[in-house]
Parts: C-alpha cells; structure tokens; sequence
C-alpha cells in the first residue's frame, strides 16, 4: 500500500513540478541559477522516498568556479544527488535528452550544456564549450565523469573529459562522494535511512598532457571510491574492518 501512494505521490509531485518549470523556464530560458532552482526542487522529493539527505564538506568548496565530479549511481540521483548542485551551477548531459517529453526541455531550458556521445569531435568541441562557459560566465560544472549509471557495479572508470575541461577553465576539479542508493530504497519501506553527500577537497589540474589527465583521473577515482566506502561502511552497508575481524 506504502508503495501505491508512494508512486502516485511521486508522479503528482513531478508531473505538477515539471509543468510549473517547464512555464517558468519558458518565461526566463538560459538564466545562472536556473539550474540550481530545478535541483532544489526535484531534490526535495527525497522526503517523499523516505530519505534524509545530508549535506557535509561544505568548508571544502571553493569560492571561484570549479567542475565538480560525482558518482552517477541510478534513477534515483535526481532526487539525492540534485541536493548538492550549488548556485551558478550548470552540468553536461546527453543531446539525446533533450527531446525526452517535458523533463527534457528542463533539462535544456535550465541552461545545462547537451553533449553528442556519438559523435567524438562535437563531443570534444562540448569540452571547449564547457570551459569557456566557466571562463566567460564564471559558471561551475557539474559533470558525472563515469558516463553512465553504474547501477551497483562500483564506482566505474572516470572517463578525462572532465579532467580536460578544468585545465582549459584554469579551475579545479571539486570531486563529490555520493553514498550507495542502489538496493537501498523500498518503496514499501516507510524510512529509507540517510544519504550522505560529501564534498571533498579540490584538486588542481595543471596540464593537458594525456598521461597526466589519465593519473589525475585515477587519483580522483581513487579518492572518491575511498569515501564512498567509508560513507557506506558509516552507514552500515558494508561492514567496518572491526566487525569483520569478530
């Protein structure tokens, strides 16, 4: 029954949300914040799934633009992950969402930068783009370095384009750890427990060098699956060293 309600609650909230944005984005297209106003809002449906989302590292941000990394787990991250998209902040996505019905003229309404995966030397030219968005509009990135969801598979391998977008910027690269969603939200379940979001310190990028970008794109990976265990273990989903040693 839990879930029944759940489901028409979520798809009244969106369908309603989506139509109060879709007028509002028509009325003013392409403006800094917009992004961060349709964060805030589909983030706030986490209520509605039974999660409390927990924001912490906020001392870790910087003041001027950077491209901040998260892990891309599932559906669900435009409720969780939304939370932590910060004031002039724009992000990367697919071309092909921009013809999704309704949601997808958000999407590209909001002032989010549309990327052609098929197509290597548009998707390059994307990277240019991006930075000098950040450079010209002092507007931050934010960019799910996987590509795609990893649907419980880990943290998958970062691909560098994010890595390349902050070198051309002059900016930093602000990694985010998201904790693991996947299999643990039940519908039927009435308190789905905490997501913890955590912003980590920056890291500066100082060449484009291939061999370079690809190390620093390890040592993000690295350092982000290190918290994303250490968030997951604090959250009971996988056992501390000291437990597995009883």
């Amino acid at each position: 029954m839990l879930t029944v309600l759940r489901l028409l609650l979520l798809g009244l909230f969106f369908i309603f949300s989506t139509a109060f944005l879709l007028v509002f984005l028509i009325v003013r297209p392409f403006r800094r914040n917009n992004v961060h106003i349709v964060a805030q809002i589909y983030g706030s449906f986490a209520r509605i799934l039974g999660l409390t989302v927990e924001i912490r590292g906020e001392q870790n941000l910087e003041e001027e633009p950077v491209v901040y990394i998260g892990n891309h787990q599932n559906t669900w991250d435009i409720f969780t992950a939304s939370n932590a998209v910060r004031r002039n902040t724009v992000s990367i996505g697919k071309k092909s969402l921009k013809w999704m019905p309704f949601f997808g003229q958000v999407y590209w309404l909001s002032g989010n930068i549309l990327i052609d995966r098929a197509n290597k030397s548009k998707a390059h030219g994307t990277i240019g783009q991006a930075a000098q968005k950040i450079r010209d509009k002092k507007l931050s990135v934010w960019i799910f370095p996987e590509g795609t969801r990893s649907r419980g598979r880990g943290l998958l391998k970062f691909k560098t384009g994010a890595f390349y977008t902050a070198f051309l910027a002059g900016v930093p690269i602000s990694p985010v750890a998201i904790s693991s969603t996947h299999n643990r939200i039940d519908l039927n379940r009435w308190d789905n427990g905490k997501v913890i979001i955590e912003y980590l310190p920056a890291m500066k990028i100082e060449s484009d060098d291939k061999k370079y970008i690809r190390e620093q794109a390890e040592r993000a990976h690295a350092i982000m699956s290190e918290k994303i265990n250490e968030l997951d273990r604090e959250l009971g989903y996988i056992p501390s060293s000291t437990d597995s040693e009883k």
